[in-house]
């Protein structure tokens, strides 16, 4: 599956805060996912496997980084239960970094949500506005973005331009 997003990740002081405030905006919790997602050194872009309770797949994506809301091309493949995969992915690619969350997952329409409690990192809220068929144009998913920015009260000074796995690369623990 191959799909367009624009989405933004902000530091979140008050996760419980975000999660009542997205209940008052009407979002569907889809529920608490434990995960474990593990980087992998390509040439371009990033390579992920994510292993949880909820999403299991390998995802690639490219990005580029700012603290603005930003565009991304995702392609991701669901992944079954066996661990085959992840043996082969070691095998064949060196590990760059290891990303574990609980995240809480919520939808409002096409817009998907994530409060996340990052180990060794803390606290964050994450949204994205998914177009999955080229329906909705990124100036769109540009708009819903900046609407969740002002409507979880998300402060300039809390984006995050870096991934979890930049942030725990600079930092390791």
């Amino acid at each position: 599956m191959t799909h367009r997003n624009v989405e933004f990740k902000a530091r979140c002081p008050d996760p419980d805060r975000v999660l009542e405030r997205l209940s008052e905006l009407g979002a569907r919790s889809q529920g608490v996912d434990t995960q474990e997602d593990v980087y992998y050194r390509v040439a371009h872009g990033r390579l992920k496997r994510r292993r949880g309770t909820i999403e299991n797949n390998l995802i690639h994506y490219l990005r580029p980084d700012g603290d603005a809301p930003r565009q991304s091309e995702v392609r991701m493949h669901p992944l079954a239960a066996e661990r085959g995969l992840d043996e082969l992915l070691d095998a064949a690619l060196t590990r760059d970094v290891v990303v574990r969350k609980r995240r809480h997952i919520l939808w409002i329409d096409n817009v998907k949500f994530h409060v996340d409690e990052v180990e060794g990192l803390g606290s964050f809220v994450e949204v994205e506005a998914v177009d999955y068929d080229g329906d909705l144009g990124v100036a769109q998913l540009h708009t819903q973005c900046a609407e969740y920015l002002r409507l979880l009260g998300v402060a300039d000074t809390d984006l995050e331009a870096r991934s979890y796995s930049d942030l725990l690369r600079e930092n390791p623990s």
